[in-house]
């Protein structure tokens, strides 16, 4: 997918790479893609998918997709498509923590209003954003039964990309492969 910092949603389909920020794929749909694909750096990755291995999501949440709802849109698409939140099994990968995400004062407040668990400082103590924080709130508010999320940083550990840390383009990818 040609991922944009958006709260849009798409199906998986071969030969054809939408605009979005997440792709969902049903294996139950003819002629459907082996598997769909996240690329991140500092954003969060997350991969979701029904207990019956059916129906998979890859999902980019930035700080922007995460406040405009790409979760939620993602597991209302879910729900479309037969399954229930409480039967979902989330994985959150690595990103950037609010320890290292340093924002404006004035996106801090906005971005706050909008999830609050999102709030954070730094480990300088300027304003930050904990958008894993913000993720983590949104899949527990939906219901989400199975949750699984190692907050490892993409800043602190030098195993990971981060655009934020060096400056160069790189990107881990999260792939969901139905049953």
């Amino acid at each position: 997918m040609n991922q944009v910092h958006s709260a849009v949603v798409s199906t998986a389909k071969v030969d054809e790479v939408p605009t979005a920020d997440a792709l969902v794929l049903d294996a139950r749909t003819v002629g459907a893609p082996a598997g769909c694909c996240v690329l991140v750096a500092d954003c969060v990755p997350v991969l979701l998918a029904s207990g019956d291995g059916a129906l998979t999501a890859a999902v980019h949440a930035g700080r922007r997709g995460m406040l405009d709802g790409v979760v939620a849109s993602t597991i209302e698409f879910l729900q479309c498509a037969g399954a229930e939140p409480a039967d979902l099994w989330a994985a959150v990968g690595p990103s950037i923590c609010g320890s290292c995400y340093e924002v404006p004062d004035d996106m801090l407040a906005l971005s706050a209003q909008r999830e609050p668990a999102c709030a954070s400082r730094t480990s300088w103590g300027t304003p930050g954003l904990d958008v894993a924080a913000g993720v983590l709130a949104q899949l527990e508010r939906a219901g989400v039964g199975h949750i699984s999320a190692d907050r490892w940083c993409t800043y602190e550990d030098p195993r990971f990309y981060s655009y934020r840390r060096d400056g160069v383009t790189g990107r881990l990818a999260g792939i969901a492969i139905p049953r």
